[in-house]
């Protein structure tokens, strides 16, 4: 295979994948537009399938310049253990007594702050389920403060910028709601064992840093969005309108969802636990609601391509985050943070020889506080999106208007991790 051409040909389909993904929702309205090739149209704006699209292009070039056997072998070797795991604990994760427990958990704070229950269950939405994220991991985090804010925030009668701005804060607060522990944030499990850095050292260099921005973003969005909340149906929120759920079924569920974050790293183990779950279900249906297979399938896919189309970007990501000061290497980590996964960034970034302990913080400071920039920048992200987009107009988040939500609370995040 001719390395470089196949390198620039990965870089300009990488460069449309990312254009694709903020063109999206502008393809989803050619679908009312058009309506004789509609499912084309919709197929093509549903921003979930965008890298799995053009990641198959590229291993059709591959295919026409090396050879079939050239592009099967490229396929083979990428490693599919993040959007393996992020399928499986999606689905885990938004089974009915997981989401009802931590509701009823959230229920329970928010009868002893001071401020009315339905503001009490959004700020702690937006805070407490992000920082819940370091142990249950990230992409579980986000399915369960999705589905417990999609009711209350993304609905009709609530105005479009300030969802695109809770979104943001979501996807912000989860980036760096994970950072308290070594395993639950992709970013920093991709070094983790690399640099030596346990959880303890999470917490004491991260964690709490990432806990005060997490606390005054959740808290300014929280008050934005006040007197919208409060005229939100409770039942909807809570689900209530069903029998309760069995102690004990729930501590099943629980157990089920524990397993497959202790063998994140083992794609035979959490899918054949994956595989148990799913019988479990069918045999007792009354406790569950259907399984969100088609979105979690979908954000798999989505991520799946990321790692095909991302692997062949190492040639110009890497020179870039190796050649730069400390200072400057923050902000570059958190603007590339909007255009790679930032797994991807910090994996690129443990691969490099003689890092400094300051470098190191810096890359990993940026990659966290940028992960809520756009769809791709952090693992969970799609996940959010495929629950939530039916809460935009159209159904259909702007990539645009998401960048935009997700500044401040950015600004924020980046600030106190660079400062402190």
């Amino acid at each position: 295979m001719d390395a470089s051409t196949i390198h620039y040909v990965a870089a300009g389909l990488f460069a449309f994948a990312l254009i694709h993904t903020f063109a999206a929702k502008s393809i989803e309205k050619l679908s009312l537009r058009y309506p004789r090739h509609g499912g084309m149209f919709h197929l093509l704006g549903e921003v979930e399938v965008v890298f799995g699209f053009w990641a198959a292009l590229l291993i059709a070039a591959m295919a026409l310049i090396a050879g079939g056997e050239s592009a099967l072998s490229y396929a083979e070797s990428r490693n599919y253990t993040e959007p393996l795991f992020v399928f499986v604990v999606m689905v885990v994760a938004a089974s009915r007594p997981i989401p009802l427990a931590m509701m009823q958990t959230v229920d329970a704070m928010a009868r002893v702050l001071p401020m009315r229950d339905a503001t009490a269950r959004v700020w702690l939405g937006l805070a407490l389920v992000p920082l819940a994220g370091s142990l249950i991991t990230e992409p579980a985090a986000m399915t369960i403060a999705a589905l417990m804010l999609r009711a209350q925030v993304f609905r009709a009668g609530v105005p479009e910028r300030l969802k695109y701005a809770a979104l943001g804060v979501l996807f912000v607060n989860i980036s760096v709601g994970g950072t308290l522990t070594s395993y639950a944030a992709p970013p920093v499990l991709m070094v983790a064992q690399a640099w030596g850095w346990d959880t303890a050292f999470m917490a004491a260099t991260f964690g709490w840093k990432a806990a005060i921005a997490l606390l005054i973003n959740a808290s300014a969005i929280t008050y934005l969005l006040r007197e919208y909340v409060n005229t939100a149906p409770p039942i909807a929120v809570h689900g209530r309108e069903r029998a309760p759920i069995p102690l004990l079924v729930t501590v099943i569920h629980v157990i089920f969802l524990a397993g497959v974050v202790v063998f994140a790293h083992h794609p035979v183990v959490f899918l054949a636990l994956f595989l148990f779950f799913i019988g479990y279900t069918q045999a007792y249906p009354a406790a569950q609601n259907p399984l969100i297979i088609k979105e979690a399938l979908l954000v798999g896919f989505f991520l799946g391509g990321l790692v095909v189309l991302g692997g062949m970007q190492q040639w110009w990501l890497q020179p870039i985050v190796s050649s730069l000061a400390p200072a400057a290497l923050f902000i570059s980590a958190l603007g590339l943070t909007a255009i790679t996964d930032n797994a991807a960034l910090t994996y690129l970034g443990s691969l490099i020889v003689g890092m400094s302990d300051e470098a190191k913080y810096m890359l990993m400071a940026g990659a966290v506080a940028g992960g809520g920039l756009t769809v791709i920048a952090n693992a969970p992200n799609p996940a959010g999106v495929a629950l939530l987009r039916r809460g935009f107009e159209h159904e259909a988040v702007g990539m645009g208007s998401l960048l935009l939500g997700a500044l401040p609370p950015t600004v924020v995040a980046g600030g106190l991790l660079f400062l402190l």
